[in-house]
């Protein structure tokens, strides 16, 4: 499985950095931190052999696609082991995912998840994740008490490999 996402400036990962551990930190749940997951948000995941069939499409973005913004308003739950920071979709990242998805899908070797297809796509950013019951009711507690809404900055795109997070290749966006 491999992941194309889009990651974040310095202000936004530090937000999102510090939720991830406050999670972390109340349920004693330490998977992202321990696997090095970076805050993140996945565009696309497609299922290939290797990443070299994936490598050539993944370079044709390159100086295609623009950095952003969105609001990012609410916590959700991905049942059952998946705690998120919930986005709003806006134009841009509807139109990012579209020409993501439109760059990949017609590749013969690969099968594209369907729940991240343009229009079947919920965005989120994952920050607490295999959380048993009782570790999201705390994760959903820790959230209660310290989010607030915020504005995030996105500026960069790449393509990982997962379990462990291996990024593969990445570029700024213009």
């Amino acid at each position: 499985m491999y992941l194309i996402s889009i990651y974040f400036d310095k202000q936004t990962n530090k937000t999102l950095q510090w939720y991830i551990d406050k999670i972390a930190e109340k349920t004693g749940n330490h998977f992202m931190i321990e696997n090095r997951v970076p805050p993140h948000m996945t565009i696309a995941a497609i299922e290939a052999r290797n990443v070299n069939v994936l490598k050539p499409a993944f370079e044709t973005l390159n100086g295609k696609l623009y950095s952003g913004s969105m609001k990012v308003v609410s916590v959700g739950q991905l049942f059952p082991y998946v705690m998120y920071a919930a986005p709003v979709l806006n134009q841009e990242l509807f139109e990012l995912s579209e020409e993501v998805y439109s760059t990949f899908f017609d590749i013969p070797e690969i099968k594209m998840s369907e729940y991240y297809k343009p229009f079947s796509w919920l965005p989120h950013i994952t920050l607490g994740k295999t959380l048993d019951k009782v570790q999201m009711q705390k994760a959903f507690q820790a959230m209660q008490e310290s989010f607030v809404p915020f504005t995030a900055q996105f500026d960069e795109i790449g393509i990982s490999k997962v379990n462990p997070h291996e990024d593969v290749g990445r570029f700024k966006l213009v």
